[in-house]
């Protein structure tokens, strides 16, 4: 098989995210873009000769195409053996652990995660590191550095490989083994969890509704949920992974999975409900009639790991990122471990655990995950809950008020302003920037700010720093508002504004979270005078 060499040019605008590109779809079925992306990676980590890699992806329209390019693109390069999941199919947490267990180079996972999937929705790429982590942003810089100096591109003449079938065979002189999608990573769990107990559980009559979202996680949850652990057949929603999510928004909150917070909430409501998104590294837990919040989650998960086999013998230590609720930190505390606070993306937790500085991760973005691999895991979080309720024998709602009352609650919500004017979007930002130094003792709407900053993280494992992550405002009485812009979306800018209001160890623990943060809330918006530069203060999405 002949390895040939294509001409192109660098493309304007390919640059990286937070862990990797995401474009509209079309974008990249433009002739060469892709390519364009595979071949800097390709270039930025020293070429492909020799090495072996981890490809798939969650099931969205240009998946299959997609790693048809990049099995050519890859044979082109000198690559010795791909690991593709069967019918392009690898929850992002799998391929994380297949990188891993097979001591692979890294991995291309294909994915938007939680975006919407469709020939005019999102499409993605990003590069997986040999820990099996999200490429580390001096990578991410050097891929991206390549893509402005392109000017070709190594490729093959060859026919598409039938990815239905697991099999092992050539592809020129690359070795491409197509493994099935769930095997390895249900192997995983069953070392981690106690399994039995959880068999126990469901057979004592405990219910569950796991929606898939018509995404990634609906096989694994099938294999795991209903055959592995004995829950009924139908536990698992949505299950079956659709080009467009079934024109849905796989997304795991409160607003994008509504189907089931009305089940949850319902008088037929099921004794926990959980959910997970387009690639399978976020969840969402709901009890009957009680929404966890992702802040809380992480903290409690935290708080009763050891009850799981694979913690039993305690913490190496806490990561949140900042955006996300002190309530682990105070979990931490009362261990006697380390907790660490790290910018937005999971890339920034990969050094603490390689360093084994953490045990447990976790974002607001509803991200949780642990040592087992280098990425946040849907799943992951979703089992250990069933483990805790197994131990425990109480229900969501118990141990979440027994936490609080532990350890006081922190009440804590984000409000998404979705597709703003990417001007305006950054006008506040750099209006809010230039006084951060002078709002300290300044009151807004009843409150005193204590400190404002903008976040920066020096590693503590190899000293870089990361700046402008993020404007960051607490108030007395243990208010917290924090304004960041995503980083995740195809068009436009989202500004995200966190709030947090801390109860006190026996406050108040039974008030509505909206009610709790209003004054924090409306602090935040007239500091940042957020009506008249971005012309709303009513968010698209709370969460």
């Amino acid at each position: 098989m002949k390895i040939k060499t294509v001409k192109t040019t660098a493309i304007e605008g390919q640059m990286p995210g937070t862990s990797g590109l995401r474009k509209k779809t079309r974008v990249f079925m433009e002739p060469n873009y892709l390519e364009n992306f595979i071949q800097a990676t390709f270039d930025a980590i020293g070429g492909g000769t020799g090495k072996t890699f981890i490809v798939g992806g969650d099931g969205r329209f240009f998946n299959k195409d997609a790693i048809q390019v990049i099995l050519r693109m890859a044979a082109g390069n000198g690559v010795s053996k791909v690991i593709v999941g069967q019918d392009g199919i690898l929850s992002t947490p799998a391929a994380s652990h297949l990188i891993r267990l097979n001591k692979a180079d890294g991995g291309f996972i294909l994915s938007a995660s939680h975006n919407p999937g469709g020939l005019d929705e999102d499409f993605g790429v990003k590069f997986n590191a040999e820990n099996g982590g999200p490429a580390p942003e001096g990578l991410t810089a050097k891929i991206f550095e390549a893509t402005t100096t392109m000017n070709a591109y190594k490729t093959v003449d060859a026919d598409d490989i039938d990815l239905s079938k697991t099999s092992t065979l050539s592809h020129g002189d690359m070795t491409v083994q197509i493994v099935n999608s769930v095997s390895d990573y249900q192997a995983l769990m069953e070392t981690l969890f106690d399994f039995d107990a959880i068999r126990a559980l469901f057979a004592s009559g405990f219910t569950m509704r796991f929606d898939a979202m018509h995404a990634v996680t609906g096989p694994y949850g099938t294999a795991i949920l209903e055959d592995a652990l004995g829950a009924p057949a139908g536990t698992v929603t949505n299950g079956v992974p659709l080009e467009d999510f079934g024109k849905g928004h796989p997304d795991p909150n409160p607003i994008w999975a509504k189907e089931l917070m009305d089940v949850m909430m319902s008088d037929a409501s099921p004794d926990i409900g959980a959910a997970s998104d387009g690639d399978g590294d976020r969840n969402m837990i709901v009890g009957r009639g009680a929404y966890v919040t992702p802040s809380d989650s992480l903290a409690i998960l935290a708080a009763n790991a050891h009850l799981a086999p694979a913690y039993a013998s305690g913490l190496a230590g806490i990561a949140r990122s900042m955006p996300t609720s002190a309530a682990s930190d105070r979990v931490a505390a009362k261990l006697g471990i380390q907790a660490y606070e790290t910018p937005t993306g999971w890339k920034f937790f990969g050094n603490l655990l390689d360093a084994n500085k953490v045990t447990i991760c976790g974002e607001e973005s509803a991200g949780t995950g642990s040592s087992h691999v280098r990425e946040k895991d849907g799943l992951w979080a979703v089992l250990l809950w069933l483990n805790i309720l197994a131990v425990r024998k109480q229900s969501v709602s118990e141990i979440v008020k027994d936490h609080w009352e532990t350890f006081g609650r922190d009440y804590y919500s984000r409000f998404d302003f979705e597709d703003v004017a990417l001007d305006a979007a950054n006008d506040m930002m750099e209006n809010l920037r230039g006084r951060l130094d002078d709002l300290t003792g300044k009151s807004f709407a009843g409150l005193t700010v204590v400190s404002a900053d903008e976040f920066s993280y020096l590693d503590p494992v190899d000293g870089s720093t990361s700046n402008n992550q993020g404007l960051r405002i607490t108030f007395e009485g243990d208010g917290r508002a924090v304004f960041r812009l995503s980083g995740t979306g195809t068009q436009g800018a989202t500004v995200r504004l966190y709030l947090e209001q801390y109860s006190g160890q026996g406050g108040d623990i039974n008030q509505d979270t909206q009610t709790a943060l209003q004054q924090v809330r409306d602090a935040a918006f007239e500091m940042s005078d957020m009506k008249a530069m971005i012309g709303r203060i009513e968010p698209d999405v709370i969460t």
